[in-house]
C-alpha cells in the first residue's frame, strides 16, 4: 500500500501543476477546488472508476459528473493523464480560450469524456441522480460517481434530487462531497449551518467520512460505498481548497482566481516539481494512467462482445409504428388535449420502449402516466413512472440524466405555469442538445378559478427565447398526437408541448406535414391576395379564428388562418415555404395568442395593418368563460379586430 500511495501523491500533485498551469495561463478560472480534490479524483481514476479513454461511448463504462464544474481543469487535466479523445498538453494551453475542448465548464459533446454539461450549481448533482436511474432501468451494471461541493449542498436542487433518490432506494450512485468550507464570500459558516451527514441519512442515504488528503482513509470510503446496497452513498471528505498553495490554501482567493506565477512556483517546489516548467507531466504518471486504460480498454471490449446489441446511443423511433398506434379524433368533437396528450403517450408507449419519466404529483391532472408500465420505487426500478413528488426543479434535471445515459427519453410534466422552476435544466438540455420531453398541461389563464398564480401569461415566451428548444402549442387533438411524433423523432435537442386544461374542438384540416414545419394554413376561403385578412393563432385560439374567419368569408371577404403549433420549427423552415404560408403581400394581420405578445411581432408587417389579441396581463380568478369574455378571446372580439383593419 506504501508504494501505491506514494504513486497516488505523485498523480495527485502533478494534477495540481496541470490545474494551476491552465489557470495561470488563461489568467482565469478556479484553481482552488481541483487542488483540493486531486487526491479524491487521483485516487478514483486510478483505482476505482471503470472508463475506457479508447471508447469513451462504452455503455457499460461508470459515469463521472463533476457537478461544480468551476472545477473544470482538473476534468482536463485527468482526461489528459488518461488519453480521452486525444486531448493534448497544447490543449490544456488553450483552457477558456475561443475554440478550446477545455471551456470554462465542462461542455457535454466539447469537451471529450464530459457525460453532462455542468456549471448551475446542484444540476450535476441531479443529473447524477437520473443517469443512476438510468444505469438502473436498463440494468448495465455501472456505477454512477458524483463530485460534489459546498456549493452543490447549498442549492435547493441537491435536496429535491437527493431526496427522491433516497426515495427510490438509488444504489449504485455515489456522491463525494468536497467538504472545504469555503465559498466566495468567505467560510460556509457565514450562510450554512447544516449537518450535511444527517441531512442526507435522513433522506436514506448512506454516508461515510474520510479525510480528503489521506489516500487510505480515501481508498476505504469508496470502498464502502461501492458495497453500498439498497441506498445510494455520500462519501464526506474534509478538504482544503487551494491544497498545495503555500499561502493561499484555506482561502476564498484561490477560488476563482489564478494562484499567479509566485505562488504556482513555490506549491510546485514544495511538491518536488521544478517551478521553472510549466505543464510538466512525469513519465511515471502517463505510465499509470497508461495501464489503467489498457486494462479498462480491454474490459470495454470484452463488454461488447458480450452484449453485441446494446449501443447505449438515443435512437429516433420507427415512425411507420408509431403513426400506426396512433389515436385518431373526429372533426367537430370537443377534446381538452391534456388528456389527448394522455392518450397518445399511453398509445405510443408500447412502440416507444424508451419512454421514462413522471410528474411534479400531477399525474392525475395532467395525464402522464404511462398506463400499465409500473412506478419504479423501493429498489424496483423495473417500471417507466417515476413519482417525482412536487420538485420541478429537481424533475427536470434528473430527466436530463436519464436521457444523457443513452437509450431513455426522459421526461417531466407539471402545470405551465411552474416551468419557470424547470427552466434551468430545460436551459442545460438545449446546451446539451439532449432529447428531453416536457409535457406543460393548464397552458393558460383558461385554468380559471385558480387565479393568476396558476395561468400563465408570460412562460410561453420564456420557452420559445431559449436557443435549441422547439416549444409546441397543439391547437386540438389531432395536432397534439402529430406534436408528439415529431417531439420523439427529434434527437438532438429538447422539446415541450402545452395542454390545454378545458375542451377545444377537433379542426378541419389540421395536416401533420404542417405541425412538422411549425406552422401552416389550416383555413382559406376567397381568392387570395392583397386583401386578404390573414390571422395567424397557436393553440387554443386557432379555433376562435377559424370562426372567425369562415363569417367574413360569408360575407365575402377572402381570409386565410394559419396555425402556427411551434414558432421555432416555422422559423426553421426554407424562406419559399414560409412566404407561402405568410405571403408579404397579405399585409392585413390579426395575431391571436392567449399569453404574452412578446416575440409575436415578428410576424407583423407594419404597425398599420396588424392587430393582436394577446395577454399582456396577470390573469384572475373566475369561470375561464367569464375569463374569456374579460380578456377579449372571443370570436366577436376577433371579428372585431379583422374588421377594424378595413
Amino acid at each position: 500500500m506504501a508504494l501505491e500511495i506514494d504513486k497516488l501523491k505523485l498523480a495527485a500533485n502533478t494534477i495540481r501543476c496541470l490545474c494551476a498551469d491552465m489557470v495561470d495561463t488563461a489568467n482565469s478560472g478556479h484553481p482552488g477546488a481541483p487542488l483540493g480534490m486531486a487526491d479524491l479524483a487521483a485516487s478514483l481514476w486510478l483505482n476505482h472508476l471503470n472508463y475506457a479513454p479508447a471508447d469513451p461511448r462504452w455503455p457499460g463504462r461508470d459515469r463521472l459528473v463533476f457537478s461544480g464544474g468551476h472545477a473544470s481543469s482538473l476534468v482536463y487535466a485527468l482526461h489528459h493523464l488518461a488519453g480521452t479523445g486525444g486531448l493534448s498538453l497544447d490543449e490544456l494551453k488553450t483552457f477558456r480560450q475561443f475554440g478550446s475542448r477545455c471551456a470554462g465548464h465542462p461542455e457535454r459533446g466539447v469537451s471529450p469524456g464530459v457525460e453532462v454539461t455542468t456549471g448551475p450549481l446542484g444540476q450535476g448533482l441531479a443529473m447524477g441522480v437520473g443517469l443512476a436511474i438510468a444505469a438502473k432501468k436498463l440494468n448495465t451494471g455501472n456505477r454512477t460517481w458524483v463530485f460534489c461541493g459546498d456549493g452543490d449542498m447549498e442549492e435547493g436542487i441537491s435536496h429535491e434530487a437527493c431526496s427522491l433518490a433516497g426515495t427510490l432506494r438509488l444504489d449504485g450512485l455515489v456522491a463525494i462531497y468536497d467538504s472545504n468550507s469555503i465559498t466566495i464570500e468567505g467560510s460556509t459558516g457565514i450562510s450554512m449551518r447544516d449537518d450535511t451527514k444527517k441531512r442526507f441519512e435522513s433522506y436514506g442515504w448512506k454516508v461515510f467520512e474520510c479525510d480528503g488528503h489521506d489516500f487510505a482513509e480515501i481508498d476505504k470510503a469508496y470502498r464502502r460505498a461501492m458495497r453500498t446496497v439498497g441506498q445510494p452513498a455520500l462519501v464526506i471528505a474534509t478538504t482544503h481548497i487551494g491544497c498545495g498553495a503555500p499561502t493561499l490554501h484555506d482561502t476564498p482567493k484561490c477560488h476563482g482566481s489564478p494562484l499567479g506565477g509566485e505562488e504556482t512556483a513555490a506549491m510546485k517546489k514544495a511538491l518536488g516539481f521544478d517551478p521553472e516548467k510549466t505543464f510538466a507531466v512525469p513519465e511515471e504518471v502517463y505510465a499509470m494512467f497508461a495501464e489503467k486504460a489498457a486494462r479498462m480498454n480491454r474490459a470495454a471490449r470484452k463488454w461488447r462482445r458480450a452484449n453485441p446489441g446494446v449501443s447505449g446511443e438515443t435512437k429516433a423511433p420507427d415512425y411507420m409504428k408509431m403513426m400506426e398506434a396512433l389515436p385518431k379524433y373526429e372533426v367537430g368533437k370537443s377534446y381538452a388535449t391534456r388528456n389527448v396528450c394522455g392518450e397518445v403517450m399511453n398509445a405510443l408507449a408500447p412502440v416507444v420502449p424508451e419512454l421514462v419519466g413522471g410528474s411534479a404529483d400531477l399525474a392525475p391532472s395532467n395525464k402522464t402516466e404511462l398506463k400499465g408500465f409500473g412506478f419504479m420505487g423501493d429498489g424496483d426500478f423495473s417500471g417507466r413512472n417515476i413519482h417525482y413528488g412536487i420538485r420541478e426543479l429537481g424533475m427536470s434535471a434528473v430527466a436530463n440524466g436519464i436521457t444523457a445515459f443513452g437509450g431513455l427519453r426522459g421526461f417531466g410534466a407539471t402545470f405551465f405555469v411552474f416551468s419557470d422552476y424547470c427552466k434551468p435544466a430545460i436551459r442545460l438540455a438545449a446546451l446539451m442538445e439532449l432529447p428531453s420531453i416536457w409535457i406543460f398541461s393548464h397552458d393558460s389563464f383558461y385554468v380559471g378559478e385558480d387565479g393568476p398564480t396558476h395561468e400563465p401569461v408570460e412562460q410561453l415566451a420564456s420557452m420559445r427565447s431559449i436557443p435549441g428548444l422547439v416549444t409546441f402549442r397543439p391547437a386540438d387533438a389531432m395536432e397534439t398526437a402529430f406534436a408528439w411524433t415529431e417531439m420523439l423523432l427529434r434527437t438532438q435537442g429538447p422539446s415541450c408541448i402545452l395542454t390545454t386544461r378545458q375542451n377545444v374542438p377537433t379542426l378541419e384540416g389540421v395536416s401533420h406535414e404542417g405541425v412538422s414545419k411549425g406552422g401552416y394554413t389550416i383555413y382559406q376561403d376567397g381568392a387570395q391576395g392583397v386583401d386578404t385578412i390573414l390571422f395567424i393563432a397557436s393553440g387554443s385560439e386557432v379555433a376562435l379564428c377559424i370562426d372567425a374567419a369562415k363569417t367574413l368569408a360569408a360575407e365575402g371577404r377572402a381570409v386565410r388562418v394559419v396555425s402556427m403549433p411551434s414558432q421555432e420549427l416555422f422559423l426553421a423552415q426554407k424562406r419559399e415555404y414560409r412566404d407561402a404560408v405568410l405571403p408579404e403581400f397579405m399585409k392585413r394581420r390579426v395575431i391571436v395568442e392567449a399569453g404574452s405578445r412578446f416575440g409575436w411581432d415578428r410576424f407583423r408587417l407594419d404597425w398599420k395593418n396588424t392587430k393582436f389579441l394577446t395577454l399582456d396581463r396577470f390573469g384572475a380568478s373566475a369561470p375561464y368563460g367569464r375569463l374569456a369574455e374579460e380578456f377579449g378571446f372571443t370570436t366577436a372580439n376577433v371579428l372585431k379586430a379583422a374588421r377594424d383593419l378595413g
